[in-house]
């Protein structure tokens, strides 16, 4: 950041402010890009947080009698969401610092009834999850994510298409050659829906018997039984996903960009568990939360829509014994979400004065929505001061950043849920290039600064 005048200023390059963060950027994202490769779904995102947070304990209500400063505790809910907290040395009624990033992203999801054969291939159907374009997922490489009940209660957890000794799934598309048709639909229809079919197999179970049904699916399926000891109506009980079988990557002759699936928003969810875990003596108490659903709305119990987190504070606050709307009110809240960098490609599409850009540090994003801000938390100037305040003393580069045009761009994050709750919320993240595509593009600078952000609002705020 530098000012062009003594009345002016303009938000720079990082490097212009912080000359020696390459190597500590680098050494940051090497670690995460290990987590990238290792969570892909909410569940594996939930078991990776669990067992990093090696000093925190299980939070019980009917077990803790009470709390004091710089206990740490963690909930689990169903696997697929999870709270970590570090009481502060202050009372809970002054408030508390919490940071909320989700840790769903985009993906194919399979339908309850997904086996079937066409003309001797086995496929499995789908029902695409949050949004995407639906023609980049076809011709890229898939891998199988989930957990599988069985009949007798037990569960089996899928990973499987990660390894290399492992075999991928794909989606078929058309040759250019007999693409006339498909050509001339719109580019939102190029790929429809009920087409995001996965291949799983075309090997038939009998290549003598001509008495065997669909004898591909049934090979398939036996495979699938010695594979994962699951059958075909397990899938009634399953929650499956697929996902691109991509690893991260560095970017570039200098490596300064990282290319992996699902950043938005495990961006930011990454950076704000390793400021929770050096999080030691905080001020106030801290409340880092990973949850589920946000790229549908954030519904259902593992969702922000979800009384799960808000029943959490309540029990902390009767243990404490203070009322939880008293400490609301007192509390701020960074929803660690992305923005949308801005792409010079693209540039029609962004209004280029109120964009983030890559390379030019953590973003705060005032608002979201869509047109006139609907659907929007909207920070207060008073939140705006107070997080460029905490940035500014403790030399983290920030920048502001909206989501396009006004009547082409807008979005949603879970900010909106906290502030509902009469808690100070503003959106604080990572800037994305190719946003909730298969493989989106982020600055490992811009991640590393994101972290030293939370990491400086969870201790110091």
């Amino acid at each position: 950041m530098s000012n062009k005048s003594e009345y002016s200023y303009e938000y720079t390059h990082i490097l212009k402010k912080d000359k020696n963060c390459v190597e500590k950027a680098d050494k940051f994202c090497e670690d995460y890009k290990m987590f990238m490769n290792s969570a892909k779904t909410e569940r594996e995102c939930v078991k990776y947080i669990i067992s990093h947070a090696k000093n925190y304990v299980e939070f019980d209500k009917n077990k803790i009698k009470s709390i004091k400063p710089y206990d740490k505790f963690y909930i689990n809910n169903r696997d697929k969401s999870v709270v970590l907290i570090t009481i502060g040395e202050e009372p809970l009624d002054n408030g508390f610092n919490f940071v909320v990033s989700h840790i769903d992203s985009p993906r194919l999801d399979l339908k309850p009834n997904p086996v079937f054969e066409n003309e001797e291939i086995c496929y499995f159907h789908t029902h695409y999850y949050g949004g995407i374009k639906k023609y980049q997922w076809p011709t890229i490489p898939l891998s199988m994510h989930g957990r599988i009940f069985k009949e007798d209660g037990s569960y089996v957890d899928v990973n499987f298409g990660e390894k290399d000794d492992e075999p991928r799934f794909i989606i078929t598309d058309l040759l250019p050659h007999l693409a006339k048709e498909q050509e001339n639909r719109t580019l939102r229809e190029g790929i429809k829906g009920e087409e995001l079919n996965i291949v799983i197999g075309s090997i038939p179970k009998d290549f003598e018997d001509d008495k065997v049904k669909e004898a591909v699916k049934t090979n398939t399926l036996k495979i699938l039984y010695d594979t994962f000891g699951i059958t075909e109506k397990d899938f009634a009980r399953a929650e499956i996903e697929f996902v691109p079988a991509f690893k991260a990557y560095d970017i570039g002759f200098d490596r300064s960009l990282i290319a992996a699936y699902g950043q938005d928003d495990r961006v930011c969810a990454y950076p704000a568990l390793m400021a929770e875990l050096e999080n030691v003596k905080p001020k106030k108490t801290s409340i880092t939360v990973f949850t589920d659903k946000e790229e549908i709305g954030s519904e259902g119990n593992t969702g922000m829509v979800s009384e799960f987190l808000f029943d959490i504070v309540e029990d902390l606050c009767d243990i404490a014994g203070v009322k939880a709307r008293d400490c609301y009110r007192k509390s701020i809240c960074l929803s660690s979400d992305v923005n949308s960098a801005y792409d010079p490609t693209f540039s029609d599409v962004f209004e280029k004065m109120n964009s983030s850009y890559i390379n030019r540090g953590v973003v705060l994003t005032k608002y979201t929505g869509h047109g006139g801000k609907s659907g929007s938390n909207d920070a207060s100037a008073e939140t705006m001061a107070k997080v460029i305040k905490l940035m500014d003393k403790e030399k983290v580069v920030w920048q502001i950043g909206e989501l396009g045009k006004v009547d082409i761009g807008g979005g949603g994050t879970i900010a909106k849920y906290m502030s509902q709750r009469n808690v100070d919320t503003i959106d604080v993240g990572v800037a994305v290039l190719s946003m909730h595509s298969p493989y989106e593009l982020t600055s490992k600078l811009d991640i590393y600064h994101t972290y030293l952000a939370y990491k400086a609002f969870l201790l110091n705020e």
